[in-house]
């Protein structure tokens, strides 16, 4: 068994383990093996502890991991406390199952000796210079990350010895070439079809609903019509652009404004370039430019060996010339030569991506300043939006300070920066209106102190643009009264009717087709797919749940989204062989769901013989 997990242990997913061991280990630390704390543990396993700052530690590291994984949408999910709450619960019950499966290696007489250790230290590249273990690194990491080596070795002597019964235990299930054939041939396998869709929208207007039908329905499905916890805000709102409008800017200090900042408005110097070519694929590319370079050291003519030797042949035909450029256009290697030129000089031979160059610089147009009268529109634009920058910081502190001095209205607040009022309709943590749409303001729209009565704190709804906000009005979470959904309530029901008689008359085809009448027109499609777009998912599905009679049709109905369908299956087509890349990617699959669903037994089993405290309330 020994030699089994050692073999295991050198595996790509042995490996992949060992580098999420030594992230986890820097990320969670070793808290766990520092002495003890009177602070209630996070859950107990068999007698051992996982501590709150364990727990802390790997839920904080999951959250980063999450927030780099999922971007944006990350935040609009952590607006939800109960989002974030799952989230900690299922770091949490990770720690457990490592704390299970540390137990488990223990009792099974599982060791890491300090060589083993040593070597995978030597062998992981986050150490490693140029593929070689680097003390200095390896060091330099362990202190930025403030661990003693001894304490990093011990840590790593827990990971490794649960990863050596994790190895064995993935390294135990294997799947077959013919299983993963069989099933590659399955799946691409084809059926011919024949369909007929039943509509029930016709049926609609034969279907009634009463009063009773829809009150019952409503009373035996409560859960159905839960009402979201709903909030309407008041607020005053302070954007930095809202304030443009009401500047004024005469000609005089926009005049004064240019004549500070002239520096601004000068066109960049151009430059009117040639060169020769000699491209990176040719063979012996640099030597060749390297002799053009020469012959033109040596008085030849610059555009004739444009002409004849460039292989850019469309400047070539110009004598090289390729146009006026400003500093940054080209390359920066090309870029760096042309404009180090003096008129009428010719490089040395500089090498881009493209290849070779040789450079001459014909012409320069120096940079010019724009009058005034072109720029003057600009300029005033631009003076405002600075004006309205310094206003609103003004602004902004005065509406931070009046509305904390004075919380409980905003009609104070409103007055100090000239603002008015603004309402919101109700709405809830999910369809929250703009700008309360964003996850920290819906957050704080919700938050303890706004919906108690309170002016919330300054909140930035983006750059230069902030927002006080109070409650209004609050809904607590409830149910719907009966008379706001009945008509959705009737809506349904309606909709149930009517696809009982789409599939009663389904099924009258059913019966009519098995008795061989043949003037029911059915759509046909040949070499249906089980992965088909254009046909309906569930009549795909269900066409690929039939089996071929023996005798006569085989047909059977579906229901839709919509209504009804009556499906003849008419033939089934095995394919001969599956594609070798298709058989690998799925054995590689297959044996991926057989190594986690072992180890979630194992877990479960560990679990059930395990006595598992969680504190009360977390559980």
């Amino acid at each position: 068994m020994l030699e089994k997990i050692r073999e295991g242990s050198q595996g790509v997913i042995a490996k992949g383990i060992l580098v999420l061991v030594i992230l986890s280990f820097a990320f969670a630390g070793v808290s766990s093996y520092l002495g003890s704390s009177s602070v209630a543990p996070a859950a107990t396993v068999n007698g051992e502890e996982i501590s709150t700052t364990e727990l802390d530690q790997a839920y904080q590291s999951e959250r980063a991991r999450l927030e780099q994984q999922l971007g944006e949408m990350f935040d609009a999910l952590a607006a939800n406390d109960a989002y974030l709450a799952s989230i900690k619960k299922g770091v949490l019950e990770r720690l457990v199952a490592q704390k299970l499966l540390d137990q488990a290696a223990a009792e099974m007489g599982l060791r890491v000796s300090n060589a083993q250790i040593i070597e995978a230290i030597r062998q992981e590249p986050a150490f490693q210079t140029e593929g070689k273990f680097d003390n200095d690194r390896f060091e330099a990491i362990l202190r930025q990350l403030g661990y003693q080596q001894a304490a990093f070795r011990e840590s790593m002597r827990v990971d490794m010895t649960r990863r050596q019964l994790i190895s064995a235990l993935i390294g135990s299930e294997f799947v077959l070439n013919g299983e993963a054939e069989s099933l590659a041939k399955l799946q691409g396998q084809t059926r011919d079809i024949r369909y007929l869709l039943v509509d029930a929208e016709p049926f609609l207007g034969q279907a009634t609903v009463t009063e009773e039908e829809a009150k019952s329905f409503y009373d035996t499905n409560p859960a159905q019509f839960e009402r979201p916890e709903m909030v309407s805000l008041e607020y005053v709102e302070l954007n930095a652009k809202d304030l443009v409008d009401g500047i004024e800017v005469s000609d005089e200090l926009a005049k004064t404004y240019y004549d500070e900042h002239q520096n601004q408005y000068q066109t960049a110097e151009k430059r009117l370039a040639a060169h020769i070519l000699i491209d990176a694929s040719t063979d012996n590319a640099e030597a060749k430019a390297e002799d053009i370079h020469k012959q033109l050291e040596n008085g030849a003519d610059f555009a004739a060996l444009a002409k004849s030797d460039s292989q850019d042949t469309l400047s070539g035909e110009k004598g090289g010339e390729l146009g006026w450029f400003e500093p940054g256009v080209m390359d920066p290697a090309f870029d760096e030569a042309l404009f180090a030129l003096n008129k009428g000089d010719i490089s040395k031979v500089v090498k881009t991506p493209f290849g070779f160059h040789i450079i001459k610089l014909l012409d320069i147009q120096s940079g010019q300043t724009a009058p005034f009268a072109e720029v003057k529109d600009k300029i005033v634009e631009q003076i405002k939006q600075e004006e309205a920058v310094k206003q609103f910081y003004g602004l902004q502190q005065k509406l931070a300070d009046t509305s904390y001095e004075i919380p409980d209205n905003l009609q104070e607040a409103a007055k100090a920066v000239g603002a008015e009022i603004k309402t919101t309709r109700l709405f809830g943590r999910d369809n929250a209106p703009a700008p309360f749409d964003k996850p920290e303001l819906s957050k704080a729209a919700f938050s303890s102190d706004v919906l108690g009565g309170m002016n919330s704190e300054l909140l930035e709804v983006d750059r230069n643009h902030v927002v006080v906000v109070r409650v209004k009005e609050h809904q607590q979470a409830g149910t719907l009264e009966f008379a706001e959904v009945k008509p959705a309530i009737e809506a349904r029901l309606k909709q149930q009717k009517a696809n009982e008689i789409a599939r009663d008359k389904a099924q009258e085809y059913m019966v009519k087709l098995k008795e061989g009448n043949a003037d029911i027109a059915l759509q046909s499609r040949a070499n249906l797919g089980r992965f088909t777009q254009d046909v309906d998912s569930a009549l795909v599905s269900k066409a690929f749940q039939m089996a071929k009679a023996k005798e006569g049709l085989s047909v059977d109905t579906v229901s839709l989204a919509t209504g009804y369908a009556v499906v003849v299956l008419d033939a089934i087509h095995d394919t001969e062989s599956a594609p070798a890349d298709q058989v690998a990617a799925i054995k590689q699959r297959l044996n991926s769901q057989f190594g986690e669903n072992d180890y979630r037994a194992v877990i479960d089993m560990l679990k059930a013989k395990a006595e598992i405290i969680y504190p009360e309330g977390d559980e």
